[in-house]
């Protein structure tokens, strides 16, 4: 008796958090008591296979994203798995296409970074049939391939599809040795593990001193509350790591532009290297300003970047120098080939956001596809690491000597247990019973 063909059957949706703000472990200027969560998803078929993602939340309003991604499902159920996996591009296109739930933003919010999740966790389930990790699955794919698999509306102005696959053709030659150099050697990656601004000024110390003996070249700290403390704990820092580690600073968004040109020019004392989210993620012309006045300190932004449209007026403008893509804030693998793509033309470095539950695990592999199949840099590029909770993970990020080991397992990561899904389940898992207790 034949099985028949396996169409997508239901999605199993979660909402999941963890009370990191009992420990002000991501605290910064702008949201200083965040409980990280995710919006998780588990795609199932007929057949019993599975795709997993999710959409990370810093707490209250979890639940939206969970009705976002429920907002989906009747778009997917019934859609044969083969005829999907075919063609992701058109897949892409009938989430985010939807003419009544795009309203919703359009492309933007809730509802994309819903989309993003389904999306991902598609990708995550074509992965895992493959039998490989997901980065490598987007580089083994050719050209043709990839630029099929994004919708260059509203792009077309800044790059074409010739354009881009004039990027990628390029890019062909010397794929098989960096994606042996990533098996080798890794990725770069830098930690904002020490600097998260509600730490005291022993325990910035304590993690600082381990993050060196972990290998970590470069670090993050967040600034923001008042720059004659962010002065006074960058210069310790500074006398703590030495003259030569790289060391950026994360503004939040909390800072007009102005402040922000002179608050920069003042850091900038003790050799920044960038500056994250100077202003409000939505004001290119502001970051365009900024970078102009503290040049040669670098300006970074991206993970409240809502969506590719966006990233080309960035990235084609010259108002950022670092490009910090996000897994969950854009609809996805998809709309993240389409930002790659941008910033390979512009010739501005990827360096991606992972300050939340997961957003490591899965990040990851947009990077390392982008170093084999796209732009084929790894110098002064680095992944964002941060050492929380990858312990609920079924296939936790591994760093040695302050570089990610290239996933080799098939997927994309972002598959969590069974039990934290439970425990950490809101509101009726464990973990929350014994916080509410305690309240």
């Amino acid at each position: 008796m034949t099985r028949g063909t396996e169409l997508f059957s239901h999605f199993e949706v979660s909402d999941v958090r963890f009370p990191t703000s009992r420990d002000l472990d991501g605290s910064d200027a702008m949201n200083q008591d965040p409980d990280y969560s995710a919006a998780y998803v588990i795609v199932h078929t007929t057949w019993g296979s599975t795709g997993h993602a999710f959409v990370f939340t810093i707490g209250r309003g979890n639940e939206v994203e969970v009705a976002a991604v429920r907002a989906v499902e009747e778009l997917v159920i019934g859609l044969g798995v083969d005829e999907v996996l075919a063609d992701m591009g058109a897949f892409w296109r009938r989430l985010t296409h939807d003419s009544q739930l795009r309203w919703l933003g359009p492309e933007k919010g809730v509802m994309h970074m819903g989309i993003g999740a389904v999306v991902n966790a598609v990708w995550d389930l074509y992965a895992k049939r493959e039998g490989v990790p997901l980065w490598q699955l987007l580089s083994n794919l050719s050209p043709q391939q990839i630029v099929d698999l994004v919708d260059f509306r509203h792009l077309t102005d800044q790059l074409t599809p010739g354009e881009a696959l004039g990027i990628l053709t390029q890019a062909t030659e010397g794929r098989e040795q960096r994606r042996h150099d990533l098996l080798e050697r890794g990725y770069p990656a830098y930690t904002t593990s020490a600097g998260w601004l509600g730490y005291s000024d022993e325990k910035v110390t304590r993690l600082v001193g381990e993050a060196l003996e972990e290998g970590f070249t470069h670090l993050k700290i967040k600034v923001g509350n008042d720059i004659d403390d962010d002065l006074r704990r960058l210069k310790m820092v500074r006398g703590l790591v030495g003259p030569d580690l790289k060391l950026s600073v994360d503004a939040n968004q909390i800072w007009e532009v102005d402040e922000a040109i002179d608050n920069v020019k003042r850091l900038a004392a003790h050799n920044i290297y960038w500056v994250e989210e100077p202003t409000s993620s939505d004001d290119i012309l502001g970051f365009l300003k900024i970078s102009r006045a503290v040049h040669p300190v670098m300006v970074a932004t991206g993970e409240h970047v809502a969506n590719r449209v966006m990233f080309k007026q960035f990235l084609s403008s010259g108002a950022i120098d670092i490009c910090q893509i996000d897994a969950c804030r854009v609809a996805g693998v998809n709309e993240n080939i389409a930002i790659l793509l941008l910033a390979a033309k512009f010739g501005v470095a990827v360096c991606p956001h992972a300050g939340g539950v997961g957003l490591c695990e899965v990040v990851q592999h947009l990077s390392m596809f982008d170093y084999v199949a796209v732009s084929g840099i790894i110098d002064n590029r680095w992944i964002e690491y941060v050492d929380h909770l990858h312990e609920h993970f079924v296939d936790p990020v591994e760093i040695v000597n302050g570089r990610y080991v290239a996933p080799r397992y098939p997927g994309n990561g972002a598959a969590m247990i069974a039990e934290s899904i439970e425990a950490y389940g809101f509101p009726h898992g464990r973990i929350w019973r014994d916080v509410s207790s305690v309240a």
